[in-house]
This record gives C-alpha cells, sequence and structure tokens, in this order.
C-alpha cells in the first residue's frame, strides 16, 4: 500500500505556478483543465486554451487557480466590451464571443446530464435559442449605495470583496434602469441625504433598485432605507418627478437588518401608482415592489413558448404548474388546456396569480397555496388527475417528495423548466424510471454570464 501512494502524484501545493491546457466551461462559467488527474478550475480560461497559471486554492478533490500568462489563445476569445468587467463579477463570459457562448451553455447541459443519466444520447440536447442582441436586456437593476471620497456611488460588490464597485452605464441592464440610477444618484448627492454605511451601520439611503417594463416604458423606483424617516422626502420625490418622467412609481422600503437580503418587510407607497405595467406576448402583468418577475422579457417569450411547444395540448388536458409564482407559465398555456391548476408556497404570489387569471378572463385556472406534494395525492383521491405536470422549480430542483408524487401519479407528460443544468439532470435521473427523455431545450436568458435555463420533455414509458 505504501508504495502504491509513493507512485500517486505529489499534491499541488498553493502559490505553485504550472502550465494547464483547459478542456471545457465549468458550471460557473470557469476553465476547466486537470493537472495531474485533479481538476483545476481558472476563471477567465476557455477551453481550447493553454494557460500557465498559479494555484489559489487547493482542495482535497479540486482545486482553483489563476491565469499568470495565457500561451495559446482561443480563437473564440474577444475583448470585453465592458470596462470593469473583470472587477464587477456579474458577467462571467464577455470575454467569449457569444455564437460560442451558445456552443459553451450547451456543453455545460451536457456536461451535468454525463454525471446524472445514463446512456442519454447526447444529441436530444438540442442548440441554445440565443438572442439577436445580447445587451441592454435586464429589466430591473438592484444597485447598493455608498460614498467613495464624499461622492454618492452605486453598484455592485466586486469579486469576492467587500469592496463597492460604481456602475455607471451596465451593458447588461436595460438602458432605462441605467438612466434612472445615475439620475437618483445626483438627486441624493445634491439634496446631501445620507448614505447607510455598513460598518458603522449608521445613514439611510442602502440600495437603488430600478424596474422597466420594457414593452411599456414604465419605471419603478424603489428606494431601500435603513430607517422609516427620509429626510428631505418631498424635495426627492420633486426632483424626480420633473427629471425622471418615465419614473410612474416611487416606493421606499425598509431595511434596517444586518443581512444581506435587499428587501425589508414594510413598504410604502411615496408617489403615483402601487405597480408598473408589463406585457408578455397577449398578457399584461401588474408589477409590484417585490414582485418576482422574469428578467429578460424578450427572452421569456421564447422559453414560454417551447414549454408550449413540449406540452403539445389540445384543449383537453388538465394540467398542474407547480411551483406556479404569480401564474405566468400557466396563464400561456390555459387557453389551450381544459383545465389548470397551480400552486406555490408563497401566498402572496397565489394572490397575483389569482388577480392575474382574472384580469385575463381566464376561468379555468385554480390556484392554491401549498406544495404541489401535499395537493396532487389529495387531488387524485378525489378523482382529478392530471395529463401534464409543469415545474419551474427553483435552482435547488424539485422537491424530492415531488418526485416520487409525479413517479405514482404518473401523468402523460412533464415539463420541466429548469435554471439550474446540475438540478435538471439529477431530477431526471429519478424520473428516467418510468419517463423517456425526449428532448432538453437550452435557453439563452442570461447572455455573457454562465447561466443557462432548459426546458425538458418528458414522457411516460
Amino acid at each position: 500500500m505504501s508504495q502504491k501512494q509513493n507512485v500517486q502524484s505529489p499534491k499541488l501545493e498553493l502559490g505553485q505556478t504550472f502550465p494547464l491546457t483547459i478542456k471545457r466551461l465549468g458550471i460557473n462559467g470557469e476553465g476547466v483543465g486537470y493537472f495531474k488527474r485533479q481538476v483545476v478550475f481558472v476563471p477567465g480560461a476557455l477551453p481550447g486554451e493553454e494557460v500557465v497559471v498559479e494555484a489559489t486554492k487547493v482542495h482535497p478533490k479540486f482545486s482553483e487557480a489563476k491565469i499568470k500568462k495565457v500561451r495559446k489563445k482561443s480563437e473564440h476569445r474577444v475583448q470585453p466590451p465592458c470596462p470593469i468587467y473583470d472587477q464587477c463579477g456579474g458577467c462571467q463570459l464577455q470575454h467569449l464571443d457569444y455564437n460560442q457562448q451558445l456552443k459553451e451553455k450547451r456543453d455545460i447541459v451536457v456536461q451535468a446530464f454525463e454525471r446524472y443519466v445514463k446512456n442519454l444520447n447526447p444529441s436530444i440536447i438540442k442548440d441554445t435559442i440565443g438572442m439577436d442582441n445580447p445587451w441592454n436586456y435586464r429589466n430591473k437593476s438592484q444597485f447598493q449605495v455608498g460614498l467613495n471620497n464624499q461622492k454618492v456611488i452605486a453598484g455592485l460588490y466586486g469579486l469576492n470583496s467587500h469592496h463597492l464597485i460604481d456602475i455607471s452605464d451596465c451593458m447588461v441592464q436595460h438602458q432605462a434602469t441605467n438612466k434612472v440610477t445615475q439620475v437618483v444618484k445626483t438627486i441624493l448627492q445634491e439634496l446631501n441625504i445620507s448614505i447607510y454605511n455598513e460598518k458603522s451601520r449608521k445613514g439611510i439611503i442602502r440600495t437603488i433598485v430600478t424596474r422597466v417594463g420594457v414593452e411599456t416604458g414604465e419605471v419603478q423606483l424603489v428606494l431601500i432605507t435603513a430607517k422609516t424617516e427620509l429626510p428631505r422626502k418631498e424635495q426627492f420625490i420633486t426632483e424626480v418627478k420633473k427629471r425622471l418622467p418615465e419614473v410612474k412609481s416611487i416606493v421606499q422600503n425598509i431595511n434596517g437588518n444586518k443581512t444581506s437580503l435587499i428587501f425589508g418587510d414594510e413598504t410604502k407607497r411615496l408617489h403615483g401608482k402601487e405597480v408598473i405595467q408589463e406585457n408578455l406576448g397577449d398578457l399584461q402583468f401588474e408589477l409590484s415592489a417585490r414582485a418576482f418577475f422574469q428578467l429578460n422579457p424578450h427572452q421569456t417569450v421564447k422559453l414560454y413558448d417551447e414549454v408550449k411547444k413540449a406540452a403539445r395540448l389540445t384543449g383537453k388536458e388538465k394540467l398542474v404548474d407547480a411551483y406556479c409564482g404569480v401564474g405566468t407559465i400557466g396563464l400561456w398555456l390555459a387557453k389551450e388546456a381544459s383545465e389548470i391548476r397551480g400552486m406555490d408556497t408563497i401566498s402572496e404570489s397565489i394572490e397575483d396569480a389569482k388577480k392575474n387569471a382574472k384580469n385575463h378572463g381566464i376561468s379555468n385556472a385554480l390556484y392554491v397555496t401549498g406544495k404541489a406534494e401535499q395537493w396532487l395525492p389529495k387531488w387524485v383521491k378525489e378523482g382529478w388527475k392530471p395529463d401534464v405536470i409543469v415545474v419551474d422549480p427553483p435552482r435547488t430542483g424539485c422537491d424530492d417528495q415531488l418526485l416520487q408524487t409525479i413517479l405514482k401519479v404518473k401523468p402523460k407528460k412533464v415539463v420541466y423548466v429548469s435554471c439550474n443544468p446540475s438540478t435538471l439532470a439529477k431530477d431526471i435521473g429519478v424520473l428516467s424510471k418510468s419517463y423517456n427523455v425526449s428532448y432538453i431545450q437550452p435557453v439563452d436568458m442570461f447572455p455573457h454570464t454562465a447561466h443557462v435555463e432548459a426546458v425538458a420533455l418528458l414522457e411516460l414509458k
């Protein structure tokens, strides 16, 4: 045994410099290479590149390293157009040509399935659906506010640090959100309104949140404050109205806690409407300050159309929309189903879903608060069995009890909408006992980041 151990490769040391060939991209957009059979993650490195790296973290099963030198460059490497790209960490892939990003995102899905699903033919994973213009797509920004030499700044904390990077013109944010944030910074500066300090926990303004209805042009501005009291409130409102007529809703949210959560529990309308309007296809939505809504409406339409394509409804089917949120996916499909039942554990979302269904004159939808794994068996017992189940779970994937419930209830089809290829593959591994995977369609919802969404169609064996 001891001889065997001596034959094994010596362990990588912290700070060691070594050459590496990058084989593929990892799930967080970092380059992946192998040194003496151990996996090494290198942020900023691209597949096909030969690099010299320095070990920054050494774990028993993997290591992390940073690039010292690129010996052989990928033909797909481009100059990132954003001036603070390397500091901010919001986009991981701006240095990779966009068409190649789409190919690598498909490969991230393929890798996840190779890990969790036996004998899956990779050809059922389709090419990633991208954007014609992959810039300025995010309809919402949440920028922390701080002071730098007495100047009001707003942005994101740098990669793995607590240093606030001022972001004046984010290239993936909708231009309307960029403009509003900039003007609000100026107004706060001019009125000398106190800015919150994380260390001393003194001051008032913590975060500027802006959201635009991409189709309607309406903007909502939310100021997150550490105290209920907002100094020079009337002057602030007057200046916003004067300089930003597109802002239809000004809201204050109070969060005095020492927390990384942006929103607190108390929200007050300061001026204008409580909500802004947004359209997705033929559907209209009212968005309140804390309502969840997809961040890239153009791609959301493509994503939901893929769900519709996978479900292939004829008007006769009973459909369950698990993790339904405010009901967007179910409403997208409602006209083509005989009945829809949706559930979510967040009661406010269910109230919104009911309201959204009513506003669209959809009478064949029922929304309840709770978990799908609790409601489904109850309905089946009462004689109501779904033909199709759509699941759109959080990044952690479906609850294991729900997967077991689906295997018991056996709907003809499961349409799985995923924002995390690893948990998608893991869950499909469980469901493949009773289901065949017809295809998986990746969709690029967040260009220039490592995120990839996918729609998978599973059909009962």
